[in-house]
């Protein structure tokens, strides 16, 4: 009797803990698990987050085959997608291992901008496709669990909008009747407005059920974007754990995504491709350097530091790039020769041929967004990215 009252208490918590079979992944585990689950959880997502990756590689997203692929994979995971009406001890033990597993791999998958970035692009098709197996009422259970307030419209505004909504909605005529359609605030659904795919009415966007999904996944990915760099900055507190480290470090390990840290294009480029390629490959902030230096001749060392290792990692050798930076300053006011006294040293340390000899790779987007303010007359960070939008309203 004891034993099944222990049952029945634990599994009003885990509903109460796991009321949707979806999650957005908000507040973190804190249950005590043993280390043998963690590492079961974490190998068994990190498998279905490769297989969802190499499905979209080798079958066209959102296709039936593709999404018939995925449900593949989350059958061989053990993983729920789909709502039920009777909820059993099984399902609810599920859920919590998709809950578990996940904040695991956040915590190996935080670690660099490489990795986030392949974590949160794998999580994001998983969610979206889960999000579309979901009927009409799990969805609002869902959207009233988490507090996102996109409201369903009534049957009477419906019909009375019936013509409009059709003729806004590619093949929307045949599913009309079938369909839910949810008001939210047209900024919310920027990507279907520029489609012309909605319907529109004072300043706010009519969605239909089965473009609702486009507009919780720009939710999940930025609140898994933020939880991920949260993540990042308090991970040195179990970086001592002897228990952890070494797996996490191993999971991490196991990311297949290309590796924008090893150096493979040296000397690819030369000198004359430079302004053809800032003009239409360069990204905004090293566009704006590029052009700042070609005005004023000269980059202090934060803009210097960051455009070299730039033009490096594109494939600029060590030579061009001495020649490129005496060739600019020398259109000011430094001569060669303080040129070669002053500043050939820091191109070379950057290279890794002075100093300590590292090989050091170009600043992330995110290292450049949290390095120290621009100063007067800085050309990087905020400042470039200040400078980039004023050259980008120009042509909007």
């Amino acid at each position: 009797m004891e034993f099944r009252t222990r049952r029945a208490r634990q599994k009003q918590r885990q509903e109460a803990s796991y009321p949707h079979v979806l999650q957005l992944y908000l507040r973190s585990p804190t249950e005590r698990i043993t280390l043998q689950e963690f590492e079961t959880f974490a190998v068994e997502r990190l498998r279905l987050l490769k297989a969802v990756e190499n499905v979209g590689i080798c079958h066209t997203k959102w296709s039936e085959k593709y999404q018939k692929k995925i449900e593949d994979e989350l059958k061989k995971a053990s993983l729920p997608y789909r709502d039920l009406m009777h909820v059993s001890d099984n399902d609810l033990e599920l859920r919590r291992k998709d809950h578990i597993s996940h904040f695991i791999l956040r915590l190996a998958y935080c670690q660099s901008e490489n990795l986030r970035r392949w974590f949160l692009q794998q999580e994001a098709d998983l969610f979206r496709y889960r999000f579309s197996q979901q009927l009409s009422e799990s969805v609002r259970k869902f959207l009233d669990f988490n507090d996102l307030h996109y409201t369903s419209i009534p049957p009477n505004e419906k019909v009375e909008l019936k013509t409009q909504l059709i003729n806004s909605t590619f093949g929307m005529k045949e599913l009309f009747d079938t369909q839910d359609f949810y008001k939210v605030p047209f900024t919310d659904a920027l990507d279907l407005v520029r489609g012309r795919k909605v319907f529109l009415r004072h300043g706010l966007a009519y969605i239909p059920h089965n473009d609702l999904v486009s507009i919780v996944l720009n939710d999940f990915r930025t609140s898994l974007s933020r939880a991920l760099a949260i993540t990042a900055r308090g991970l040195p507190a179990i970086q001592g754990d002897e228990r952890l480290q070494p797996l996490l470090k191993h999971l991490s390990y196991a990311y297949i995504g290309q590796d924008y840290s090893v150096q493979k294009n040296v000397g690819s480029i030369s000198l004359d491709q430079l302004d053809s390629l800032a003009t239409r490959s360069f990204p905004l902030c090293m566009r704006s350097l590029h052009y700042a230096l070609q005005d004023k001749h000269h980059l202090r060392h934060g803009g210097r530091l960051q455009y070299g290792l730039f033009l490096k990692g594109i494939g600029l050798s060590l030579e061009q790039a001495l020649t490129f930076w005496r060739t600019e300053f020398a259109r000011g006011s430094i001569t060669p020769e303080k040129f070669e006294k002053d500043y050939a040293y820091n191109v070379r340390h950057s290279y890794g041929k002075e100093g300590k000899r590292t090989d050091y790779t170009p600043y992330s987007c995110m290292k450049i967004i949290q390095a120290n303010t621009p100063g007067p007359g800085d050309h990087h960070g905020t400042s470039t990215l200040r400078h980039a939008m004023h050259h980008l309203t120009r042509f909007c």
